[in-house]
Parts: C-alpha cells; sequence; structure tokens
C-alpha cells in the first residue's frame, strides 16, 4: 500500500491557515506528533466456532472453510444459514464480506475437515489485511438488538432474480415483498417480473406482458424538475403516489441492506433520476428526503440501481442533493447509517470538492487571502462541518503548528488524494434545475 506523501518539503505557500474563531474547536489526535497513514484497527477474536467433523452433517450456524475461488485455490470462512433438506447445498455467510455476497454453494466447496486451528490462521492473515483499510461503518448508529434481529429475518434472500426493463438482475438481499407477491414459508421466488415505469410487480413474462399491452404511463408520476440532454429528474411525493413509492421502497430493499422505510412513504420526497428516450424514462436511481427533518438531514436514502453503477450517477445524485439545500439555504448531511457503496462515493465526493477548493485557495497571490475556516467551507458548499471536519482528518491534511491549526495543501498531497477520489461523475447544472423549497407543516417533523 503506496504511503501518502506527508514528508514532501513543504513550504510556507503550502500551508493555509485555518481560522478557527468562528467555528468550534477542532480536536487532534496526536497534536504535531509525527504523522501516520492509518491506525491499526483492532479485531476482536471471534467466539470459537464449533469444530465440524468429516462424518457430521454441516449444521445451521457452524463455521466453517468455503471454497472462495476456485483458480486460487483460496480457502475464506463462511456461516451456514441454511441448507437444503437433502444436504445438498448450503445457504452460506462469506464472513468478513458484505451480506449481499451471501449464496447457495454445493457441499463439495466445504471444507469438512474444518479445524479451530485452520479458522484461526484464517482469521489472523484478514486480522493483519485489515491494519491497512478502513473501519466499516455501515451499521452505525443501529442498536445491537435491532441487527441482530434484521440479521435473523433478512437472512435469506426471497427473489434471487428480477427483470427490470431490459435488464435481468441479480438481487442482493431480502426484501419484504406484499404478502399476494411472496410472504413467509413461500419457496424462494426465482424471477420475479417489474414493470420499469409502473414499479408493479408479477410472477410471469405473460402477466408483465399483458399489463405492458393496457399503455401505463411512461414516467414517475411526479413534477419533472430537472432536465440536462436525456437526463431527467422527477420529484415524487410519498403522499400522493403511495403505492408506486412503497414498490419503489421494495425495488430498494433488494439492494440495500439497512432500509427500514417500506409502507410510511408519506413525509418523504423521492427524487427519481431517468435516461429518457422514444420508450419512455427509465430510471436508473433515485434519492428520498423527509419533508422537514429535525436533523437537517438533506437525503434519506440513495439507490444507483446495479445495471447503471460506475457511471457516475452516485456523484449526480449527491451533488443534487446538495445544490436542492444551495437552493434552499440550508447545510445537508445524509442520513446514517450509509450502506458501503454509499459511504464509499460521499467520502469520495466530499474529498474531491474540498481539495478542488483549497487547491483554489493555496494558489492565492497574497498570505491573507490564503486563511480559510471550516465554517466558510461550509458556506461555499453546503457540506456540515462534522462533515468537512471529519473528511480532513480521514485525509490527514489537519496540521498543528505552533499553537495554530492548518490545513496542509502541498500540491503532491492535494494530487495523491484527488487521484483516489474518481472522477466527477455526471455533473449537475444548476442552470437546468426548476424547483422552489416546499412550505411544509410540522406533522412531518420525525
Amino acid at each position: 500500500i503506496p504511503s501518502i506523501p506527508h514528508k514532501a518539503r513543504m513550504a510556507d505557500e503550502d500551508l493555509l491557515l485555518l481560522d478557527t474563531s468562528e467555528c468550534a474547536a477542532i480536536s487532534m489526535n496526536g497534536g504535531g506528533g509525527e504523522e501516520h497513514i492509518d491506525t491499526p484497527i483492532s479485531v476482536r477474536e471471534r467466539e470459537s466456532a464449533p469444530e465440524v467433523k468429516k462424518d457430521r452433517d454441516v449444521k445451521v450456524g457452524d463455521h466453517l472453510l468455503a471454497l472462495w475461488r476456485e483458480e486460487e485455490d483460496d480457502w475464506r470462512e463462511v456461516q451456514v444459514i441454511e441448507k437444503k433438506k437433502d444436504g445438498s447445498y448450503y445457504y452460506v455467510h462469506w464472513v468478513d464480506f458484505n451480506r449481499r455476497l451471501d449464496s447457495w454453494i454445493p457441499k463439495n466447496k466445504l471444507d469438512l475437515n474444518t479445524t479451530r486451528e485452520k479458522l484461526r490462521e484464517v482469521r489472523e492473515r484478514k486480522r493483519r489485511y485489515d491494519e491497512f483499510t478502513h473501519e466499516d461503518h455501515e451499521h452505525e448508529g443501529l442498536a445491537e438488538a435491532d441487527l441482530k434481529e434484521h440479521e435473523e429475518l433478512t437472512k435469506v434472500k426471497n427473489v434471487n432474480k428480477i427483470q427490470f426493463g431490459k435488464y435481468e438482475l441479480e438481487t442482493w438481499y431480502f426484501s419484504p415483498l406484499p404478502r399476494e407477491i411472496w410472504k413467509a414459508g413461500d419457496e424462494v421466488i426465482d424471477k420475479l417480473y417489474m414493470c420499469e415505469f409502473s414499479l408493479s410487480f408479477y410472477k410471469s413474462q405473460a402477466e408483465l406482458e399483458r399489463h405492458l399491452r393496457k399503455g401505463p404511463m411512461r414516467h414517475p408520476p411526479g413534477d419533472e424538475i430537472y432536465r440536462n440532454g436525456d437526463l431527467s429528474v422527477f420529484e415524487v411525493d410519498g403522499e400522493k403516489a403511495k403505492v408506486w413509492c412503497q414498490n419503489l421502497c421494495y425495488l430498494a430493499k433488494m439492494f440495500l441492506d439497512h432500509k427500514y422505510l417500506y409502507y410510511d412513504v408519506d413525509p418523504f420526497l423521492f427524487y427519481v433520476i431517468c435516461e429518457h428516450d422514444d420508450q419512455g424514462f427509465h430510471m436508473v436511481g433515485y434519492f428520498s428526503k423527509e419533508k422537514e427533518s429535525a436533523s437537517g438531514y438533506n437525503l434519506a436514502c440513495i439507490l444507483t440501481l446495479p445495471q447503471h453503477q460506475r457511471k457516475g450517477y452516485g456523484k449526480f445524485i449527491i451533488s443534487l442533493s446538495y445544490e436542492l439545500s444551495i437552493i434552499e439555504g440550508k447545510k445537508g448531511s445524509p442520513e446514517k447509517p450509509l450502506s458501503d457503496l454509499g459511504r464509499v462515493s460521499y467520502e469520495s465526493f466530499w474529498a474531491r470538492r474540498l481539495l478542488l477548493i483549497l487547491r483554489d485557495i493555496r494558489n492565492q497571490p497574497r498570505a491573507e487571502q490564503r486563511t480559510v475556516s471550516i465554517r466558510s467551507l461550509s458556506d461555499r458548499t453546503s457540506f456540515t462541518t462534522d462533515d468537512i471536519k471529519n473528511t480532513l482528518d480521514r485525509l490527514q491534511m489537519l496540521q498543528y503548528v505552533q499553537g495554530q491549526y492548518y490545513i496542509n495543501v502541498n500540491p503532491k498531497i492535494v494530487d495523491y488524494h484527488l487521484l483516489r477520489c474518481g472522477g466527477e461523475g455526471v455533473p449537475v447544472d444548476a442552470s437546468k434545475i426548476h424547483w422552489t423549497p416546499h412550505t411544509h407543516v410540522a406533522k412531518w417533523l420525525r
């Protein structure tokens, strides 16, 4: 893992004076001492897993090794979640991987000779690797009891694939579909059909085709607030289009692990991003936000559908949420916890936006123009001061020198981080937004 070039020789112009008079004091770990890259994360040794003997049936809850990549003979730890009655296939959770990778595997991919020593060796190897990675905050804010209950209720996917427009998508997680589609005790649905316009569910291709022949509305049931080329954004009120928004949440749950919003959609607005052609408006993703947020959140849930990921739409959605906050005259932050992919997108977006601003400030000719405060950065971006501080801390750019805080904007450090932030994504043209902030009553405060 490459080292951040903190040791590059710095000139005076590489340090931006951080004016802390306008904002709360910033706590620093380690003061002005030796800088470091990543503090190793202490990994607690898991409870000893029950040893699985060769001639003994594998039970639900057992921990053992399974073949992860056959070509590399790579064996990883799994926990058995469910099994077929004949014992031929097992539904397993790959320990230390996201639950979207949970899957059915044949018995011959399990190491029935797994011992505690083998598990300990694999865990130690994983622990050493984790010393160079960041801590996962996907479950931040969830009580342990709630987390366990959630994982128990959603441990096995109830739908394997969905047909969505011209795409066949493999689902990642369990989704609590309407009872007429699936209920507890039913067999897993191998393929579920969904109209990409009305978001209605169907159990067969024939049912979907019959629905399409009726000529459904071919755009989200809301107001178009943005159009730039073939990209449009619709604002849909959860109170006015309740069933459509509920079905959107069911769809989103197939690709988001922790999402509790299914029925109570009335207090939310949904912003649906679409690509349009002569066939209609095809959804690529969306974000939702509370009509009135007591915590100041400008985004509750964010999703880019799998077939449109890695196209820059994630950063487009994030940027749009902040552009709406700017129009409202508010500072915003996403609701926690973020999904793992959402967290990566936000951290990259925050870092890139701040680095570009700081680089411009560094290039100012006079020293007095190279003074910046957390609050002034917040005013320019609509980011909360906490998000700005946490981002600068994560990038290790805050320094404490002779009783004063500085932001280290050495060009090598800035270029290093910009390179790892990825591209800008699909840009938002603020002049194409046609939207006025809503006035809501206090009943929507949650």
